[in-house]
């Protein structure tokens, strides 16, 4: 969403290599591209806590692994190297320097976590290794272009989506009595922080707030403790074990208040899980913002987009599940990273990607909702800055209301 109100403006960049600022230099033997070879590299958690989030690379891995066999871009195949973090930012450091110094990757893509870009962002950037696309909505990783060049983000800023919650709620639950769960990292505390300034000046009202750190092994004692705030609504800003638990401990609680789960945790196949086969009526009414296309949605059965997702899922990833949608975010990435790399041509460098990361402007993304366009610029470091508010009814989501964007905002 685009948010004039809610960042400051980032720094302007160069559209060709000759305009280049001196911190963004780059050499035509950058590491990483042979004649025929591209090498990527990521962190992801495929085990720990966070380990659902492991399909955003598989997603990824799948496109890049179909635009090889059409013949790759410029003659040269992608290589991406994933590494497992298991969601520790200790590990994502020890990872990430092993991509860049051993396995001498010419750009880190697709990392995972807001902790864990935040530990590797000075390095990648004093080493001047682009650090594209991170999959992580902090709001520092679109604000803070100016001090890390070589940073930019992806999805929309959690800020950004905080504030349309908070904004919703004031204008349709008056007198809300709202309790919030949050990790206990820059990635809850936007979300809260977002929410905060959502429902200023409404007779709205955040009656309790309780964190949990990651290495929680649940979190029923905050449930417990939101419960007796008497709150009518619950903001759930966790990852997916998390958010699960919220569901599953409220339910036991025989407490139903208007739950709001973040986008990041409100794919459907983990409205699917927490739902309990059906039995957990907690889950009826939830309200989350999306930006992604959900190949369990009958309406997309037809759709261009969700047909290649099928294909590629089916050819490139067997056996993963097709109903995850972090599969689709994964692809939606890895295809605004081959448009890059077209627009760079023959000889791209670091420096050229960064250039032509910050300058966007792609309405065309099969696996993004219609209307969502993806686009940087001299004074825009959100590439995605739109969403859908979303209603789980009957198993699914119910979109209801046009895009939030800047003009609603």
């Amino acid at each position: 969403m685009r948010r004039p109100a809610l960042v400051a403006p980032v720094i302007a960049c160069a559209l060709a290599l000759i305009a280049l600022p001196v911190g963004l230099a780059g050499s035509a033997a950058d590491p990483g591209i042979t004649a025929d070879t591209i090498v990527l590299g990521g962190t992801s958690p495929l085990t720990g806590p966070a380990a659902a989030y492991a399909s955003v690379a598989r997603g990824a891995k799948a496109y890049l692994d179909s635009i090889n066999a059409k013949g790759g871009v410029a003659r040269r195949k992608f290589e991406y190297k994933i590494v497992d973090d298991a969601y520790n930012p200790a590990q994502t450091v020890q990872a990430t320097r092993q991509l860049v110094e051993s396995d001498n990757v010419f750009a880190v893509f697709n990392s995972l976590g807001t902790e864990h870009n935040q530990a590797i962002r000075d390095y990648l950037n004093q080493a001047k290794v682009p650090h594209l696309f991170v999959a992580t909505g902090a709001t520092t990783f679109g604000r803070d272009a100016g001090r890390y060049p070589w940073t930019i983000g992806f999805q929309p800023s959690y800020q950004a989506e905080g504030l349309v919650y908070g904004r919703y709620l004031a204008q349709t639950k008056r007198g809300a009595r709202i309790a919030v769960l949050f990790q206990n990292d820059d990635y809850g505390k936007d979300l809260l922080a977002g929410l905060k300034r959502g429902i200023a000046q409404s007779s709205a009202r955040i009656v309790a707030e309780e964190s949990y750190d990651v290495t929680a092994p649940d979190v029923q004692s905050q449930i417990g403790e939101l419960k007796a705030s008497r709150a009518n609504v619950l903001a759930i800003f966790a990852t997916p074990k998390f958010a699960i638990q919220s569901y599953v401990f409220a339910n036991r609680l025989n407490w139903r208040p208007l739950m709001v789960n973040n986008s990041v945790s409100g794919a459907s196949n983990i409205m699917v899980l927490a739902s309990e086969g059906g039995k957990n009526k907690a889950v009826n009414g939830s309200l989350t913002l999306n930006f992604l296309k959900d190949p369990t949605d009958p309406m997309w059965r037809r759709d261009v987009g969700m047909r290649q997702y099928r294909s590629i899922m089916s050819r490139y990833a067997k056996g993963a599940n097709v109903n995850d949608v972090y599969h689709v975010y994964g692809m939606a990435v890895a295809f605004e990273t081959v448009s890059l790399f077209r627009r760079l041509g023959a000889n791209p460098t670091r420096a050229g990607l960064m250039a032509r990361a910050r300058s966007i402007t792609s309405a065309g993304n099969p696996f993004l909702l219609p209307g969502i366009s993806v686009k940087t610029g001299r004074r825009d470091g959100f590439p995605i800055q739109q969403g859908q508010l979303q209603r789980w009814r009957g198993g699914k989501w119910i979109p209801f209301g046009g895009l939030w964007s800047s003009n609603r905002l």
